[in-house]
C-alpha cells in the first residue's frame, strides 16, 4: 500500500517508512500538490485536515483522529488491516526508496571499523547513499514496533473513505 501524508503528520510518515510502507512526505507540499501526487501515484491520503480530505474526491483517504503519533500509526495499520504486511527497516527514511543489502566487503570503506565490527547487517539506500545498520537504538525500536503492531490488532479502524 502506498501513502501520501500531509505536513501535520511527519512522525506518522517516518514510522510508516520504518514499517516498510511506501510513504510520500514533503512538509512543504501544499494541498494541491498533495492531491496531484496522490492521484498520479495512486496513493492513499492521510490527513487531519478535513478541508483537504473533502477535496480528495475519488481518492482513498483516512482522517487521522489522534494527535499522538503512536495512535496514528495504530489507526492506519488497523484501518487498512496492515499488521501482517509490515517489512520493518526496508526503506530509506529520507528518500523512501527500498534499501539494498550491503555486504561487509562493500561497506569496508563506507563505515567506521567500529560499526563494521559490530553491525550484524548493513543496508544501503541506492538513491541517496545513506547506510543503515542496527545500532544502539535498535532494541528500543524493536520494542516500539512490537507495541505498535500489537496495538494495531486491537485498535479501532477510524474513518476512511473513497470520495
Amino acid at each position: 500500500m502506498k501513502f501520501i501524508v500531509d505536513c501535520m503528520l511527519g512522525k506518522l510518515a517516518k514510522w510508516l517508512k520504518i514499517l516498510g510502507f511506501d510513504t510520500a512526505y514533503d512538509p512543504a507540499a501544499d494541498d494541491d500538490r498533495l492531491l496531484l501526487v496522490a492521484r498520479k501515484e495512486e496513493r492513499t491520503l492521510l490527513s487531519r485536515d478535513t478541508g483537504l480530505l473533502a477535496r480528495a474526491k475519488g481518492l482513498t483517504s483516512l482522517h487521522i483522529d489522534s494527535e499522538s503519533w503512536p495512535d496514528q500509526v495504530r489507526q492506519v495499520l488497523a484501518a487498512f488491516d496492515l499488521g501482517d504486511k509490515t517489512a520493518p527497516y526496508t526503506r530509506c527514511l529520507g528518500c523512501n526508496v527500498k534499501l539494498k543489502p550491503l555486504s561487509r566487503d562493500q561497506a569496508r570503506n563506507l563505515v567506521s571499523p567500529f560499526i563494521l565490527e559490530r553491525a550484524k547487517e548493513l543496508a544501503l539506500c541506492p538513491s541517496c547513499g545513506r547506510i543503515f545498520w542496527q545500532g544502539t537504538h535498535f532494541q528500543a525500536m524493536e520494542a516500539r514496533l512490537a507495541d505498535l503492531l500489537q496495538g494495531a490488532e486491537t485498535g479501532k479502524a477510524g474513518r476512511r473513505g473513497r470520495s
